[in-house]
């Protein structure tokens, strides 16, 4: 009967071992709950963003204005006849 106890000890301590740590267990299962949760947080971050890019998208093919403004402060061009001025802050002392 003592051996039977012991086996059955054993299986048991073997088994909640498997539980714990063993592939597919209970702390895995954890680690997998917290990096979906960040993964999910990252899709929401990247689909907001991917929508500011859609509008920004869309407004310069169909705002003329939108387009100007991005040609001038991305790319430095003037229209024919304007002069462009830059105006250089003077270095700091060290």
């Amino acid at each position: 009967m003592r051996w039977i106890l012991l086996a059955l000890i054993f299986l048991l301590v073997v088994v909640h071992y498997h539980l714990w740590f063993g592939d597919g267990g209970l702390i895995e299962l954890r680690r997998l709950a917290t990096q979906a949760e960040v993964e999910i947080a990252e899709n929401v971050r990247l689909r907001e963003r991917n929508l500011v890019l859609e509008r920004e998208v869309e407004a310069l093919r169909t705002d003329n204005e939108a387009l100007e403004e991005r040609a001038r402060n991305e790319l430095g061009l003037v229209r024919p006849g304007e002069t462009f001025y830059q105006i250089v802050e003077p270095r700091a002392n060290r």
